[in-house]
């Protein structure tokens, strides 16, 4: 009694019971799905609006962090808002600083470090929301980050809703030397397979960065 309470103090059996709430919370938000190609990275997510009085398009959550990064969540989004614009302005801080592009996987550590500091002091909770980060530098690259602030990279992994279900689909499916379409539609028929009668294609957002280092946005409906 009362190690759920706060995100500081560990339960008798090792486990920080907050963060592990939160990662609950992530499995109640929609599902996306990246995927590591040949000639690019892609990310298929699922906005899974049904209410007809909304505008479709803003509930896309594949956010563009800088000409070649882009990211997805699946939990709180307004969590996953906050961390987009730490990210965005790492990228511009580097740029700035530097003079060049900035690699993905700095991106991801420094809002992997924010992540886990919410996991370890008092006053604030950690935060609900996994994110993937898909980027291009010199090869197409895939991170997913969790609520405790580890990550790691990725040939293709899912996050958000039945997210163990489409990892299973992937192991199964996933083969190295797809291209940027087919690693689409394998996408599209996993979420089809998972979703069954719910399935429909112009809900998905898709975000495609190839070897051009360019951040392209399509819908599902665009490959039906």
């Amino acid at each position: 009694m009362g190690y759920d309470r706060v995100a500081t103090m560990f339960a008798p059996d090792g486990h920080i019971l907050q963060v592990e709430y939160a990662g609950k919370t992530i499995r109640l938000g929609s599902a996306s799905m990246g995927i590591v190609c040949t000639d690019g990275v892609v990310i298929v997510s699922d906005r899974r609006q049904k209410d007809k009085l909304i505008i479709e398009k803003s509930a896309n959550k594949i956010f563009e962090i800088d000409d070649h990064i882009m990211a997805v969540a699946a939990g709180i989004i307004s969590d996953a808002r906050v961390l987009v614009d730490k990210a965005r302005v790492l990228a511009q801080q580097h740029r700035v600083t530097y003079d060049s592009a900035p690699n993905t996987e700095s991106i991801v550590k420094d809002i992997a470090d924010v992540k886990q500091q919410f996991t370890q002091y008092g006053g604030a909770r950690p935060f609900g929301v996994a994110m993937m980060f898909a980027g291009f530098n010199g090869e197409p690259q895939l991170f997913t980050t969790d609520v405790t602030g580890n990550y790691l990279k990725y040939k293709a992994n899912a996050i958000g809703e039945n997210d163990e279900k489409i990892r299973d689909k992937l192991r199964e499916n996933y083969r190295d030397g797809m291209s940027v379409e087919e690693g689409i539609r394998l996408a599209l028929g996993i979420f089809r397979d998972i979703q069954g009668e719910e399935f429909n294609v112009n809900r998905f957002d898709i975000g495609i960065i190839g070897s051009d280092k360019r951040l392209t946005k399509k819908s599902g409906e665009d490959f039906a």
